[in-house]
């Protein structure tokens, strides 16, 4: 689910996808597949880890210029 939310597994109606391979049809049988195949499974993960720190680390980041700083002095 955390996949699809961030754009690394593709759903196209009851189909999911990771980079242009079927995984299942259904989030079941999505799930027993990527249990069969554990290193899909952590590439997954891996990149699904990576968007999730790269959106919190944009969200908590440095605010902008004109965010509560006065520049002028």
């Amino acid at each position: 689910d955390l996949g699809v939310k961030a754009g690394i597994v593709e759903k196209s109606g009851s189909w999911f996808s990771y980079d242009s391979t079927r995984i299942g049809q259904g989030r079941e049988n999505a799930k027993e597949f990527l249990k069969n195949n554990p290193d899909m499974a952590a590439s997954i993960e891996k990149a699904v880890r990576q968007s999730t720190t790269k959106i919190a680390d944009d969200m908590l980041g440095a605010p902008e210029p004109d965010e509560g700083q006065d520049l002028e002095g």
